[in-house]
């Protein structure tokens, strides 16, 4: 799989796909339902997607906290396992925010990316204040031969799977349910940085992994999966918060204890997969008290993960 980041410079060799077009933060299983329909419809081209960066909420609500579900480039790896060819990931800035469906369409997809075939969700919207949508799509594709196929969301008992659904189940501390929309578990991936030893003097050394540009799932103390950058996977438990007990600052953060582990991991990046919410984020009247809630913490994540 090939990434690129400037649209304006594509090469031949990238030309010619068939293309999906949308945000994919988290590619859920609604995401793999859109490539599924996509592949079937044109199975005699490569498979490609249209994707932006930042999320378009960034720039137009900058005051709201973070939102991704996945970085853009864990996006690219995970696309790249659902067998997509390319990614053509557009910056999403103000100018980019302004040009019309027209020039969307003709500018960017036909002339610079000179794609066969389109699909998308039919309630895809795009151009300066949204103006386009599957109509507009299917008008300005047609008069160049360009199809289009427009694949209807995939629905569970719950209506139809989404990024905005994982996202609130997530929040409200569910991240069993978030893992069956998505097809995985949630992770947040991240370099090891340096913290300040507390949970070394607490008998439980945790890797301290900054939330960044991921969105802020419910506070609390999870039994987590982590990946390490050799592929080995290790159980742990894992603090997701703004510690109250220990009252050190207004920046939330994931602090993983990796169960029977003693590797020297900073700076190294991780991916930490959310398995079950074990209890909310707790204030505790001492640091002998918190160590002992997290004894117990570790247990109940261990007989969880290792049963």
């Amino acid at each position: 799989m090939t990434l690129h980041t400037d649209w304006r410079s594509i090469p031949d060799s990238a030309r010619g796909t068939v293309a999906a077009l949308g945000n994919f933060d988290g590619v859920h299983r609604g995401h793999v339902h859109l490539l599924h329909a996509l592949r079937a419809a044109r199975p005699d081209h490569p498979l490609s997607v249209v994707t932006f960066d930042p999320h378009p909420r960034e720039l137009f609500r900058p005051q709201d906290p973070p939102c991704r579900l996945m970085l853009p480039s864990v996006r690219a790896q995970t696309l790249e396992e659902q067998g997509v060819s390319e990614v053509f990931q557009i910056p999403f800035d103000e100018a980019f925010s302004h040009l019309s469906a027209e020039a969307f369409v003709e500018d960017i997809l036909l002339r610079h990316l000179g794609v066969v075939h389109v699909a998308c969700g039919a309630d895809f919207a795009f151009g300066h204040r949204r103006t386009g949508n599957t109509e507009t799509l299917e008008a300005l594709l047609s008069p160049h031969g360009v199809g289009l196929t427009i694949v209807p969301q995939l629905t569970d008992e719950g209506g139809p799977i989404s990024s905005s659904r994982i996202r609130r189940l997530l929040q409200e501390g569910y991240p069993e349910r978030a893992a069956q929309e998505l097809g995985r578990p949630w992770s947040i991936v991240g370099p090891v940085i340096h913290g300040d030893q507390r949970g070394r003097l607490l008998g439980f050394p945790t890797a301290n992994i900054p939330l960044g540009q991921h969105l802020e799932p419910a506070r609390g103390v999870y039994a987590v999966r982590v990946t390490l950058p050799d592929g080995r996977i290790i159980p742990g438990v894992a603090n997701l918060g703004r510690r109250p007990t220990i009252n050190d600052g207004q920046e939330s953060r994931l602090e993983a204890h990796l169960f029977d582990f003693s590797e020297d991991l900073y700076g190294k990046t991780l991916s930490v997969a959310l398995i079950a919410l074990l209890r909310e984020e707790k204030r505790f009247s001492s640091l002998d008290e918190l160590k002992a809630r997290i004894t117990q913490d570790a247990e109940e994540a261990r007989a969880l993960l290792c049963a």
